[in-house]
């Protein structure tokens, strides 16, 4: 593909370049077949704030967008785009199809048409021909909302964020040791008390420093049912996760009675790593549990629902009277074992409600079949997982973990110890070939965990530029790294337009348009790296893999 025609990310699939361009005015108008009018709509929402453009509906308009009733090569997500001199049509076999479409002309347009206030013109589209599909279902950004709250309307904008890449999932983590986001009816002080953390953690997992300041937040049900359309209507899927059997000091700080030790109470844990308390195996919780996932399940009609699942001690349950009776009223060897039960109980309630339960896991041992499995810590984890018969979302720490430093430069804010996570290693994030296989893997993801990134702007530095190389693999499949590159250079204007204050995109070569990455918000700062690195250590600190 011609870098200098259109630089599109991620790279479409196939792309033919014609001479001239088509010049969107006030006088354009769009037609749209049946079943096509939302994105038309789209278009128009998207493109109003910078250009003033009214593009509507007429029965001749030069702009067609149409729902094609013949399936064809590019599937439900794929699109067929030809823009000539006089006319522009845009096609597709679903309406997922036409909302990709609707990005990649909002990309060919000038970067000023992204902007959210009124700019000057012309407004030219390249005349091209584009056939386009993703090669995975699943492109994802997972976002942890529970160790820093992030308001509503700071997640809308990352779903606009999304879809530009043609990312099709944002996965919430909405709780965990360090606070619950989720409101519950039946369980009002999940937030009440579990919304709020006394203060947070410096450093990594381990430090002995503290900032001393409160920390709170959660969503309401309408907040949470309003991102859930407004995602839809840009092709997004908003995935819920609920952590459990670990993960789970927030709960309990709330409602002590689903723990393991009979009147002890627990405050919202202020550290980092992995928390030793857990829930407990007594019937109770599991109605708990059930109750939380039916609101989650009215909230979200997503068709995943992640459950966690993952860095669950057993320490608890080994002491417990009432869970070493469970396990042998279970007929289970251990209480190690109660980990598997606990997940395969809650996994056949998702199930019965016509929901997939999905769960981190390094190879899906233990897990039902059923459950879908995020893999994290190794490549070999997701082949025996897809072996195992699991659909797999690969999600491999090494490549996709944005909560990891992006460079190993001086300057570079605190993140996440034991690796770099650069920009070309997340472009390199290939998954095994599902050959043998086929359709149980799923697709891609990239993390960002939020113990480094309080604020907005540490987020969108995190993140930026490397989900822009996830967006590309998990689209394209086989772009080449020079190709995205020199993409990426021009993309970084569309980038610039949208207000992201991403990261560099060269470590190695000065950047005037990266802020300084430590005065993003002027009320937080983020220490460097090795600042962080000088923090006393607890050496009984465990670490956390993810």
């Amino acid at each position: 593909m011609p870098t200098n025609h259109a630089p599109l990310v991620p790279a479409p699939t196939h792309l033919t370049p014609h001479s001239g361009h088509f010049t969107l005015h006030t006088e354009t108008t769009i037609r749209a077949t049946p079943g096509a009018e939302p994105a038309a709509a789209l278009l128009r929402t998207l493109l109003s704030p910078a250009t003033g453009l009214p593009l509507p509906l007429s029965a001749n308009g030069p702009v067609v967008f149409a729902l094609d009733p013949q399936p064809d090569a590019t599937g439900e997500e794929g699109y067929r785009l030809t823009v000539a001199p006089e006319s522009v049509l845009l096609r597709a076999t679903g309406l997922p199809g036409l909302l990709n479409g609707i990005q990649t002309l909002r990309q060919l347009l000038p970067a000023a048409a992204l902007a959210g206030t009124p700019q000057p013109g012309p407004w030219r589209l390249p005349c091209l021909e584009i056939t386009d599909e993703p090669r995975h279902p699943w492109r994802g950004l997972l976002l942890d909302v529970a160790r820093h709250f992030q308001p509503v309307s700071f997640l809308r904008r990352y779903v606009d964020l999304l879809a530009l890449h043609k990312l099709n999932v944002l996965h919430l983590h909405l709780t965990d040791d360090q606070g619950w986001r989720m409101p519950v009816t039946a369980f009002p002080r999940l937030t009440e008390v579990g919304g709020r953390r006394a203060e947070s953690m410096v450093g990594p997992a381990g430090s002995r420093r503290f900032d001393g300041i409160p920390h709170e937040g959660a969503y309401s049900k309408d907040e949470l049912t309003g991102l859930v359309a407004y995602a839809a209507a840009r092709g997004v899927t908003v995935v819920p996760e609920i952590d459990m059997p670990g993960h789970t000091r927030a709960a309990l700080a709330a409602y002590p009675e689903l723990g393991n030790v009979p009147g002890r109470r627990l405050d919202v844990w202020t550290r980092w790593g992995v928390c030793e308390t857990v829930l407990g195996v007594h019937e109770p919780v599991l109605d708990f549990c059930r109750t939380v996932l039916d609101e989650v399940l009215d909230v979200f009609p997503s068709r995943h629902v992640h459950i966690g699942g993952d860095e669950c001690p057993t320490t608890e349950w080994a002491v417990s009277d009432a869970a070493r009776a469970r396990a042998a009223a279970e007929g289970l060897p251990d209480t190690d074992a109660l980990h598997g039960w606990f997940l395969g109980r809650i996994g056949a309630y998702l199930t019965e409600r016509g929901r997939v339960p999905t769960a981190w896991a390094e190879n899906g041992e233990g897990l039902p079949p059923e459950c879908a499995v995020m893999t994290w810590r190794d490549p070999e984890h997701t082949r025996i997982a897809l072996k195992r018969g699991h659909a797999v979302i690969s999600a491999q720490h090494r490549s996709a973990y944005l909560d990891y430093a992006q460079s190993s430069g001086p300057a570079e804010p605190q993140a996440q110890p034991g690796a770099v996570v650069d920009l070309r290693a997340v472009h390199g994030h290939t998954p095994p070939d599902d050959t043998d296989t086929p359709g149980r893997l799923l697709g891609l993801q990239a993390a960002l965990w939020t113990e480094f990134a309080p604020t907005p702007g540490n987020v969108d530095y995190l993140t930026f530029p490397r989900l822009c190389a996830l967006a590309d693999r998990a689209w394209h499949g086989t772009p080449s790294w020079p190709g995205f590159r020199a993409r990426l250079r021009a993309h970084a204007a569309r980038l610039a337009t949208l207000g992201v204050r991403r990261g560099p995109l060269d470590p190695h070569v000065p950047d005037p348009h990266v802020l300084d990455p430590h005065v993003l918000d002027p009320h937080v700062r983020i220490p460097t790296a090795s600042e962080g690195n000088s923090h006393e250590q607890d050496d009984q600190a465990p670490a956390r893999p993810r």
